[in-house]
């Protein structure tokens, strides 16, 4: 690549300070990499330079696809209607079961082939359609100038914006970072520091700081992943514990989507996630008290439906990405009249499960 491409992505970063020995400490996330001029942290993208830290993937992407919004997962968010997707390259966690791996990981800038600024993203997602714009792929969090700004351009052309994060920021940044997006789903590994420590190189208590930050400041819509691993994530006594915090912390009516793992990244000798495993899971959220949970990355009819909690009718059927049924009205239950947490329509949108590459830029 050449030296003007490599200058095109660079900006000034924010969330950064200089020590007494000159090194500057990245203020970002909770890895807090000291770097000296040269050196990358381990998002790969944030670099120490000799007038400050920068970001060197703005205003590129590693593409974009036209995606229904379920997929994110998100289902109390414009159910139906599609989401223009784009991620970067790099990441500030280490997770061997990484499923976007080949996005996630890239430790150069080469994979790096869309250029296009923030303006363009929410222009080409109101040309075809598309209702939000969705930073993910990789965790916005590591470009975050970069997501922050799509935000403003899409809030400007009347569309809604989502963060798909692990969560894992500091408290520097959250606020200003998360309360930019109009929704945001949050990946929780798991629930205990083991976990976090040798399969994401990383801490849990960030990651419930954030929760609690998105679920009460009142600003960004949230829902929550937990992808489910056999034998290490997925436990009785773990997810008793998971769904018990959310209910005490975060409320009943956050959504919480058990995604299936398959084999991938480092993690290629661990069996897929049976169906039993999701349902069991689903079940004991429910018995915590929560009252949308779902089952993601397999075909579950119960497990993708969006029940009243209290007259019990479905009110949106899925069938995986495709909305099948919607009986909401004016954000309540057509039945009973129980008001439905998010962001709902009078009609639901007619995506669909297309996912369809977009080109923007060059």
């Amino acid at each position: 690549m050449s030296a003007g491409r490599q200058t095109e992505g660079r900006r000034p970063a924010r969330w950064w300070s200089k020590q007494a020995d000159g090194r500057l400490l990245c203020e970002l996330c909770p890895r807090a990499c000291t770097l000296r001029p040269g050196q990358q942290g381990f998002c790969v993208v944030r670099e120490a330079g000799p007038d400050g830290m920068t970001l060197n993937s703005y205003g590129r992407s590693s593409g974009f696809c036209l995606d229904p919004i379920e997929k994110k997962p998100l289902n109390h968010f414009l159910p139906g209607t599609s989401v223009l997707s784009f991620g970067t390259v790099g990441c500030n966690l280490g997770c061997q079961f990484c499923q976007n791996w080949d996005i996630s990981k890239v430790r150069e800038q080469e994979r790096l082939l869309d250029h296009a600024a923030p303006e363009q993203i929410a222009r080409y997602a109101a040309y075809h359609g598309a209702r939000s714009v969705a930073c993910t792929y990789n965790d916005p969090v590591i470009f975050a100038e970069y997501a922050m700004d799509v935000a403003e351009a899409c809030r400007q052309r009347g569309l809604a914006s989502v963060a798909v994060s692990a969560g894992y920021i500091s408290p520097t940044a959250r606020a200003e970072f998360f309360d930019s997006f109009d929704a945001a789903n949050i990946d929780l590994k798991g629930f205990s520091e083991t976990f976090y420590r040798q399969y994401s190189l990383a801490a849990l208590h960030p990651v419930l700081d954030t929760l609690g930050h998105i679920a009460h400041g009142g600003k960004t819509w949230l829902e929550i992943t937990t992808l489910l691993i056999p034998g290490l994530n997925d436990s009785d006594s773990e997810l008793q514990q998971m769904t018990a915090w959310i209910e005490r912390n975060l409320g009943r009516e956050i959504p919480l989507h058990f995604t299936a793992f398959h084999p991938d990244f480092k993690m290629r000798d661990f069996p897929p996630t049976p169906l039993a495993t999701l349902r069991r899971a689903r079940r004991i959220a429910i018995d915590q008290g929560l009252r949308f949970v779902y089952t993601g990355n397999v075909s579950d009819f119960e497990g993708d439906a969006t029940c009243c909690p209290q007259c019990a009718s479905t009110v949106i059927q899925r069938d995986r990405y495709r909305i099948l049924s919607y009986r909401i009205l004016d954000g309540a239950c057509n039945s009973c009249g129980c008001k439905i947490p998010g962001r709902f329509e009078n009609k639901a949108g007619d995506w669909g499960a297309r996912r369809l590459p977009v080109l923007i830029g060059s």
